[in-house]
């Protein structure tokens, strides 16, 4: 919605607001959660196993993908097939995303192996792959001093941009600055 807002006030009144070029990467844009694959996955879904937070413990993430549904054929081979194996599709897609390494190399890894082998790996990797993350938060959020100086050097640089943006937004739709 801000996207269209930004494009069209452009549109109509000339370059005002910096309009970013969307990033989709190919795998892993859209994750389905880890308890209903045909689902889109949702922190805000009621079902905490469902979706995998940035600050989940590893223990969490692991049972998380342990849990995850595949899908009920009787062959449990890990293969890419959104239609038929939405489950082992998502959690491919996953891996991939995490990994970077292509469906067709994690059906070689995992071929033969089964689920059993495959959700603890897809686990694993995203445990690793949120690592920096969960730990730089933990890093920064002990450190309330400094939090506190980024709070409001933010702050004063936003206000300064807000400020220097609307000015222009006012003079070109005809109001007075402020």
């Amino acid at each position: 919605l801000t996207r269209n807002i930004a494009e069209r006030f452009n549109g109509i009144y000339g370059q005002t607001f910096k309009v970013p070029d969307p990033y989709i990467p190919k795998v892993g844009a859209k994750i389905m959660s880890l308890q209903d694959p045909t689902r889109k996955m949702s922190k805000s879904d009621e079902n905490v196993n469902s979706y995998v937070a940035l600050l989940d413990k590893p223990d969490d993430i692991m049972r998380k993908f342990k849990r995850a549904i595949t899908d009920s054929d009787t062959e449990r081979c890990v293969h890419f097939d959104p239609e038929h194996k939405p489950g082992v599709a998502n959690l491919m897609n996953i891996y991939s995303a995490v990994t970077g390494k292509t469906f067709e190399e994690i059906e070689a890894e995992f071929d033969g192996l089964g689920y059993g082998k495959f959700k603890p790996a897809v686990g694993e990797a995203v445990v690793e792959c949120l690592r920096p993350i969960r730990e730089e938060t933990e890093r920064l959020l002990a450190d309330k001093t400094y939090l506190e100086s980024v709070y409001r050097a933010g702050a004063e640089k936003a206000a300064y941009v807000a400020n220097r943006t609307l000015n222009k937004v006012y003079k070109k739709v005809g109001f007075l600055p402020r």
